[in-house]
């Protein structure tokens, strides 16, 4: 479906949090019809700026404990983390133009 990394609970620290890259979580289910749209947008925004952004995909079905701390109540959620505080959210499938556009600070 996708090539993004995909992060657990259990990797979440390692993967997201103490990472020096700036990383974008997309928070998705299999079920999420907007989710399924949204992901292969996200892959080519990962693909054209990868030296600048870190796209990774967590399953909030199977990864409960992150998306609760995270609050995610809507889903596709993305999140964008630095310095593994959260910079940046946005919810909801947007054409690519549009998600450009809420990233752009980071796309630069």
């Amino acid at each position: 479906m996708s090539n993004a990394k995909t992060v657990t609970d259990s990797s979440f620290d390692a993967d997201v949090i103490n990472s020096e890259d700036t990383i974008m979580v997309d928070f998705w289910a299999e079920w999420c019809g907007p989710c399924r749209a949204v992901s292969p947008i996200l892959d080519q925004i990962a693909e054209e700026h990868s030296d600048k952004i870190k796209v990774v995909k967590l399953n909030v079905d199977d990864n409960p404990q992150m998306a609760m701390k995270y609050q995610i109540t809507s889903i596709p959620a993305m999140k964008v983390f630095r310095g593994g505080e959260v910079v940046k959210t946005v919810i909801g499938a947007k054409p690519k133009p549009a998600l450009e556009a809420d990233f752009a600070e980071w796309l630069k």
